[in-house]
């Protein structure tokens, strides 16, 4: 299991993450979503101990992992910019890894290099883009790793190999009751693999949730009433976003869609509308903060 305790981290100034906390159970893929530089990459960072955080900590099964080193050998961590030695293949690559991570199975490789279709003994400086995440992937795999944190890990994959990796992530955690982390700008990209997702938006977690459970407590009402209506008129709401516009109001509730619908309809509306919000609509939200006006911009 990944604990994340109220994890602070700067560079200098500037502060990436700030009192961040999470909870990742084995057998769990979980989505971390944000737009770049919301502090992804530094999150997965503390977590696989490459930096110490400011404040809080990070565990792996209770242990610290940026202290205790044992923590990190059942722990495979795929960076967003690859790295492999000059002239290095998938074989060399592995007999390296191999020293370091004790469960490491060379047939798993022999046999992932073959769904693939890479070539273990070429040269990963000939490989595109898309096939190093690839090989990168096989040999996170070979490893046998309890703990997967993947940063950006689908990006330059066709759609084709994108569904062969998540078919392979998913039997692996069902297989091996791991935990998995991927982070990813892209919602749709990961929406579809993850039973838990989470989204940084301001350094912090501003949702955290299952995935299932993303739209069950958000919704959009449409409403007319026979007289003019105010924000402030709906307070007895929990009222995510809300637009006016004399007697027609639009509406995001949060909590339990039946309350809200019964609150609203006792302000006695000529008509209500409710519909679901799905995932992509509840992130915007989220993500919102700010709406500009262009033609003032552009005028």
């Amino acid at each position: 299991m990944i604990e994340v305790r109220n994890v602070t981290k700067k560079y200098g100034d500037f502060t990436a993450v700030k009192d961040l906390s999470l909870k990742v159970e084995d057998g769990s893929i979980y989505g971390l979503v944000g737009y770049n530089g919301s502090g992804k990459t530094t999150l997965l960072k503390m977590i696989a101990g490459v930096y110490r955080p400011d404040e809080g900590e990070t565990l792996i099964n209770g242990r610290n992992t940026f202290t205790d080193a044992a923590s990190r050998l059942n722990m495979f961590y795929v960076p967003d910019e690859l790295y492999f030695e000059p002239f290095s293949s998938i074989e060399k690559t592995a007999e390296l890894y191999a020293g370091y991570y004790p469960s490491f199975s060379f047939e798993t490789l022999t046999r992932l290099c073959g769904v693939f279709g890479l070539d273990k003994k070429a040269k990963l400086n000939s490989f595109s883009k898309g096939m190093q995440r690839q090989a990168e992937m096989i040999l996170g795999m070979s490893a046998l790793p309890q703990v997967l944190l993947l940063d950006e890990s689908f990006d330059g994959l066709d759609p084709q190999m994108r569904s062969v990796m998540n078919r392979m992530l998913v039997d692996y955690v069902a297989e091996r009751n791991c935990s998995v982390i991927i982070s990813s700008h892209n919602l749709r990209e990961i929406a579809d693999i993850c039973d838990h997702m989470a989204l940084i938006n301001g350094k912090s977690i501003a949702l955290d949730c299952g995935v299932d459970d993303i739209g069950a407590e958000r919704c959009r009402f449409r409403l007319v009433f026979d007289r003019e209506m105010k924000a402030e008129d709906f307070a007895g709401i929990e009222v995510r976003k809300i637009k006016t516009d004399g007697k027609m109001v639009t509406l995001s509730a949060q909590g339990d869609p039946d309350t809200a619908e019964e609150k609203l309809r006792q302000m006695n509306p000529v008509l209500i509308e409710r519909f679901p919000l799905t995932i992509e609509e509840v992130f915007l939200e989220e993500m919102e903060e700010k709406e500009y006006d262009f033609k003032e911009i552009f005028g």
